[in-house]
């Protein structure tokens, strides 16, 4: 099946977009796990799939895979893309427009100096939310938020985490760290992720304060591992470092790939993500009725 994408990019994190607002492609896990590799595949840490809407009052929908095939339910940095894409294709004339995504909608604004500025709803505070399993955990209260204690050491890491908890959509656990370049990201990641506390794994952002208004960030993600730039990742962080009495709105969120600003009026209103939003290339790839990718986890170190 040979079917036409789009490689674009925000801040670094890199997706392939797809049209199936004609025609369907019924892609399985393994298609979008072939897409995503950057070896044998177009590579990017997400697949956006652009739908029609199925609600009135609603532009689109679009569906998010990870890397890994899995689908997830929002992506920020995809979203400022996916506007962009629906306008260079003609698919619409709009500056705002109102998108369907996993969990509800989502309003995407392109700006004119060329940002893209998404509102992507509300924080979800209840850890139950993410969902996040308390069992036999204990937590401190730091301004307004809980920091959560992390027992790592069955990942061979002695010192313990505190992570504050916030979903925008999608599940982050975010870490205070001294300095984000230092921080043991590939480390700490992954063993938070596999703990029994997130039947759904999670996000894990690690964030150090520069100031009141700037921040530094690094996001290793579900199904993707660390990326340049994570957009709900950004969200999820600053709403962490304003309830933990850090953090004054706006926010400029520098991350590895590029930079980020996200207000927030705290309780009930909506996170604002601005950022850049750019196409890379267009083209066409043969996809396999049965891709096959090597086990990397099976090469010897």
């Amino acid at each position: 099946m040979r079917i036409p994408f789009s490689k674009m990019q925000g801040a670094g994190n890199d997706f392939v977009v797809l049209d199936e607002t004609r025609t369907r492609y019924h892609l399985r896990p393994e298609h979008y796990r072939f897409l995503g590799d950057r070896r044998y595949g177009v590579g990017a840490d997400q697949i956006l799939t652009v739908r029609p809407a199925t609600q009135p009052g609603v532009d689109f929908a679009y569906v998010i895979h990870n890397a890994d095939g899995g689908e997830v339910e929002q992506c920020g940095n995809g979203a400022r893309c996916f506007v962009r894409f629906v306008q260079e294709q003609g698919m619409t004339d709009k500056a705002r427009i109102r998108v369907q995504v996993q969990h509800g909608i989502i309003e995407l604004e392109a700006l004119p100096d060329g940002l893209v500025t998404v509102d992507m709803g509300a924080p979800r505070l209840d850890p139950a939310a993410l969902p996040f399993v308390a069992d036999g955990l204990t937590q401190r209260l730091q301004g307004e938020a809980e920091l959560w204690r992390l027992d790592l050491s069955a990942a061979g890491i002695g010192a313990p985490v505190e992570v504050a908890l916030v979903s925008m959509g999608n599940p982050h656990a975010v870490l205070l760290v001294d300095d984000v370049m230092t921080a043991p990201v590939q480390a700490v990641g992954p063993a938070v992720q596999a703990l029994p506390a997130f039947p759904n794994s999670v996000n894990v952002g690690f964030l150090q304060v520069l100031d009141r208004g700037h921040v530094r960030l690094r996001v290793y993600e579900r199904g993707a591992g660390e990326t340049l730039a994570c957009g709900t990742g950004a969200c999820a962080a600053v709403v962490a470092g304003i309830r933990l009495g850090l953090l004054d709105s706006p926010v400029q969120v520098d991350a590895l790939g590029g930079t980020l600003r996200i207000a927030w009026q705290g309780g009930d209103a909506p996170v604002l993500m601005s950022g850049p939003a750019t196409t890379v290339y267009h083209g066409e790839i043969d996809l396999p009725d049965h891709p096959w990718l090597p086990d990397v986890s099976k090469v010897p170190a």
